[in-house]
């Protein structure tokens, strides 16, 4: 009888839950790499896509990994020829690794190797896709073309396909009134 009462009061105790501990365990943690003077290469199907580098880099692994870049980045982006098509620079970039996706903000500039120029204060690029967008006001230039998009864009990341959303600007046609 004795072992009985025991058993149910050593349980009795066991059972009990100290709020500090229940904290620690179900609390989310965050966990923060940091580097610095990074370079990082995107390769798909064994061939280089894209050359990053950033003066700085935090890696967050939370609820979202993420990879964030608060003091500039640069990137080169190559076709399936290894040849550069085009290049990136932003003050500030968030990629988010479950999403394949890249957050840019602040002067962000795409610049094809023809001298297109895509400019704007916010832009996605979609890794899987390979297309830029935003529904924010974007300009474009490029040789006899001026383009102000007042809701953004998509773009291919050669910028050699673009859908403007609410255009004005200047363009050099030919006798038949196409664009060249």
């Amino acid at each position: 009888m004795r072992t009985i009462i025991w058993i149910f009061v050593l349980g009795f105790f066991a059972c009990e839950n100290n709020e500090q501990v229940l904290t620690d365990w179900t609390r989310n943690i965050q966990l923060r790499e940091e580097a610095s003077d990074m370079e990082s290469y995107l390769s798909q199907g064994g061939s280089l896509r894209a050359k990053l580098k950033a003066p700085k880099m935090y890696r967050v692994s939370a609820d979202t990994v993420y990879a964030e870049f608060p003091k500039t980045l640069h990137c080169d982006f190559y076709n399936a020829a290894r040849e550069l098509e085009s290049r990136l620079d932003s003050r500030y970039g968030i990629y988010y690794e479950n999403l394949n996706r890249v957050f840019l903000r602040d002067s962000v500039v795409v610049i094809t190797t023809k001298g297109d120029t895509l400019l704007t204060q916010q832009l996605w690029w979609d890794q899987n896709t390979q297309l830029f967008s935003t529904d924010k006001p974007v300009t474009y230039k490029a040789p006899g073309k001026r383009i102000y998009a007042a809701e953004g864009v998509e773009a291919s990341q050669d910028l050699s396909r673009i859908t403007f959303r609410k255009t004005v600007g200047t363009m050099r046609v030919d006798d038949s009134g196409m664009p060249f």
